[in-house]
């Protein structure tokens, strides 16, 4: 269940912030992460987010390729509802590292985590429109696109939508 073909779900460790603090410099990663401004995060930062202990609302991996334990990314599952069996997804994969099959991988792993370790029923997540690679993989591991927030975004003068995208339990390939 913590481990696919390429990659295994690890415990992010103190040694992984320098390395994810160098991800968190580069302003393309950043602009695909999320919405807030592009800045680099230190690694009191992470250090904070991703090394605090399991909470009841939030769970972080390392995603680590299997063929020599090199940190590939990360993903977790965060503002977890119990009531309502949901989560949403946060996941990225380090900059020279994609396109390799890595974060379908761990996103499968992460899914297999969500829906038959922690019983949830339903994983949503976001995406900019622009993100066409991201897209194609939840797509190809089977979200279902779920509706837009228009114009979300503005950067750079221009604007692009948010897309919302969500998997059920029963829609998960390993139900």
């Amino acid at each position: 269940m913590l481990k696919g073909r390429l990659v295994r779900l690890a415990a992010v460790a103190e040694a992984d912030l320098p390395a994810m603090a160098a991800w968190h410099a580069d302003g393309d990663f950043l602009r695909q992460l999320d919405a807030a401004p592009a800045y680099p995060r230190p690694e009191a930062y992470l250090r904070e987010r991703f090394l605090a202990p399991p909470g009841r609302d939030a769970y972080f991996f390392a995603l680590r390729a299997l063929e020599d334990d090199r940190l590939v990314g990360y993903a977790g599952l965060v503002g977890i509802l119990w009531n309502q069996g949901a989560a949403w997804l946060e996941m990225a994969v380090a900059p020279g590292e994609q396109g390799r099959g890595l974060g379908q991988d761990g996103l499968r792993a992460v899914l297999a985590f969500a829906f038959a370790e922690l019983n949830l029923r339903r994983v949503q997540l976001t995406v900019f429109a622009d993100n066409a690679r991201a897209i194609a993989l939840y797509e190809k591991t089977g979200f279902k696109r779920e509706g837009a927030q228009r114009e979300f975004l503005l950067r750079d003068g221009q604007t692009q939508d948010m897309l919302l995208y969500g998997m059920l339990r029963r829609e998960w390939p390993g139900a």
